[in-house]
């Protein structure tokens, strides 16, 4: 079995180790719940630079099908080449693969990245893991299979937004990554800034896990807003001791106006 140890840019823990070895020995999907900013995204890069292996993202939206990862047939293009006297006899030139598709069609065993599939409706998670098991697709305009000679190292994440059929659940592995503490945080920051002031880091990253534990929060601020609210204190010289107290650029961590005056009302 071909075990991911991690890599030089992400730290896992044991158990999440754990969980990708046996999804990979397992042949089966790994999903990964936790917040936004909480490294699920991350993982997959991690894990194909550790395996040396090519990732493949497929970002999902509300609209996304299924079938959308295998191949979509652009008929408007051909239909518009065939009215200004374009060559339209090759149809192969009008289906476009997704990356469910180019990850069967890859000579070589891929990681492939389902990112935020509790965007998708209800139906989505079913018909992707059918595809899934099918490991081959029949492309209907050029009459053409294509079969999988590699099953994808797959990885799907899910910020937690909206449950899951238990059908797809039982079909996966499960991984919940847990919200980085303070010293987890100053490791992330650290990584995404050349040199921050010290004291300003600890007082902005006390005042963002304060914020975060106030009760009734509607969206709790994520790590890419503590990183967005770093810089904005930075570039305006904000004195560290003035962030627990004032609260400067308070609209960079809350998004929402329940939020914003619950937390002004609690100063």
């Amino acid at each position: 079995m071909t075990e991911f140890k991690g890599s030089a840019g992400y730290v896992a823990s044991p158990e999440l180790l754990g969980s990708v070895n046996i999804a990979m020995a397992l042949e089966k999907p790994l999903l990964v719940k936790g917040e936004p900013g909480t490294g699920k995204t991350m993982l997959a890069h991690a894990i194909a630079e550790s395996l040396g292996k090519e990732l493949l993202i497929w970002n999902i939206k509300s609209t996304t099908k299924a079938q959308d990862g295998l191949y979509t047939y652009d008929v408007v293009q051909r239909l518009y080449d065939s009215q200004f006297g374009g060559q339209v006899d090759d149809i192969g030139q009008y289906v476009h693969f997704g990356k469910l598709g180019e990850a069967f069609r890859s000579e070589d065993q891929v990681v492939l990245l389902i990112d935020e599939i509790d965007k998708a409706d209800l139906e989505f998670p079913n018909d992707l893991l059918w595809e899934m098991d099918q490991m081959e697709f029949y492309v209907q305009e050029t009459k053409e299979t294509f079969r999988a000679k590699h099953r994808p190292i797959v990885i799907i994440t899910s910020n937690a937004e909206k449950e899951l059929p238990d059908a797809f659940l039982r079909r996966c592995i499960f991984h919940y990554i847990e919200f980085p503490n303070r010293v987890q945080m100053r490791e992330i920051v650290h990584a995404h800034f050349d040199h921050i002031d010290e004291d300003l880091l600890q007082q902005a990253v006390s005042t963002f896990y304060n914020i975060r534990s106030t009760p009734n929060l509607m969206k709790k601020p994520s790590t890419s807003e503590l990183i967005d609210w770093l810089r904005a204190l930075a570039a305006d010289g904000i004195a560290p001791d003035a962030i627990q107290e004032e609260l400067p650029y308070l609209g960079v961590l809350l998004k929402k106006d329940k939020d914003f005056n619950l937390i002004k009302k609690g100063r």
